[in-house]
This record gives C-alpha cells, sequence and structure tokens, in this order.
C-alpha cells in the first residue's frame, strides 16, 4: 500500500502561446479523509458570485478522479470567460489530472482516496479574444496541472535546491518592477 498522502502543494507556469493562454496552476493535493477533503467539501458547499467552484470533468458527466476542485483566481464576469474556464480549461485541468496518474505520480490505486483542489489562473483577455486557439489553450493548461501535481508529489523543488538557489532567482515581475517595466 502506498504511503498516505496528508497534503502537498505544487504549482507551475507554463506561457510560451499567443497572448492570455499561458497557464498557472496551483494546487492542494491529499487524502479525502484528511484535511484536503474537509477543504474540498467546504470550497464546494461554499459558493461565491464570481468565483463558482467546480469539478474537472472531461466533458459533462464525467468527472475525473482523483476529484479536483477548480477555483479561479480571477472574478469571473462574464459568459464568455465562463464559457472558457469551465469548457476548454476545465477539460484540460482533468486531462492533466489523468496525465499525472498515467505517469505514476498520483498513485492509480490511491484514485479514489485523493482531492485535488486547483486554484486556475485565466488571463480574463480570453474574453475578448476572437482568435483565440483552444487547442493550444488547452495544451497549455494540460501541461501545467501535470506539472504541478509533479511538483507535488515529488516535493519540488526540495529544501537544499532552493537554499542553494535563493540569491540566484529574481522574481519575474520583481525585476520587471525594478527595471521600470511595470
Amino acid at each position: 500500500m502506498s504511503e498516505r498522502i496528508i497534503l502537498r502543494t505544487g504549482e507551475a507556469l507554463v506561457a510560451g502561446g499567443p497572448p492570455g493562454t499561458a497557464a498557472e496552476p496551483e494546487i492542494i493535493i491529499g487524502e479525502l479523509d484528511g484535511p484536503v477533503g474537509i477543504a474540498l467539501a467546504t470550497l464546494t458547499g461554499n459558493q461565491s458570485k464570481g468565483h463558482s467552484k467546480v469539478f474537472a470533468i472531461l466533458n459533462t458527466d464525467i468527472q475525473v478522479r482523483p476529484v479536483t476542485l477548480m477555483v479561479s483566481k480571477v472574478t469571473v464576469k462574464n459568459s464568455r470567460y465562463t464559457n472558457i474556464l469551465m469548457g476548454t480549461v476545465q477539460a484540460a485541468i482533468a486531462n492533466g489530472v489523468l496525465d499525472a496518474v498515467r505517469a505514476g505520480d498520483i498513485p492509480k490505486e490511491k484514485a479514489n482516496d485523493l482531492g485535488i483542489i486547483c486554484s486556475v489562473w485565466l488571463n480574463p483577455s480570453v474574453a475578448t479574444d476572437d482568435n483565440l486557439d483552444h487547442q493550444i489553450l488547452f495544451d497549455i493548461h494540460r501541461k501545467a496541472m501535470t506539472q504541478a501535481i509533479h511538483k507535488a508529489m515529488t516535493n519540488t523543488p526540495d529544501i537544499d535546491w532552493l537554499l542553494e538557489n535563493q540569491d540566484k532567482i529574481t522574481h519575474k515581475y520583481f525585476q520587471m518592477g525594478l527595471d521600470g517595466k511595470i
């Protein structure tokens, strides 16, 4: 039997596509009979205007395992944004979860015992982009979700790497501020 997974965290940033398609999921993963399960149930029942929480699904009526709850980082204000978030991105997140199971990052035998909470970034500009490439958006969000899960399940980066590289890394937006670009 696999070790108990109480609570792990991970994040990933995948960019490189057209404007607005970058993905930056932040996840929490753990056993449903622990703190993650309690948080997942609480968030599901505690809906708030502009920040709906929905399960990741492959398609209507096909929920992914481990159960994955998506929470938007952006206040949802229009139906086009909602349709993209709860369509293209929702399917991408679901596929990323299954990719992580297939890769062995999530033990298959724990698929019904684990829960994932995913804080999802979707650039608000997608709502006004008439040329949005949904396939690219899907691929980027799928890849980012798979990477975030991998990082969570492998505790990456580990503390030794962080300590060794702390002074070599400058946050992108801090650097842009220093350079007078924001």
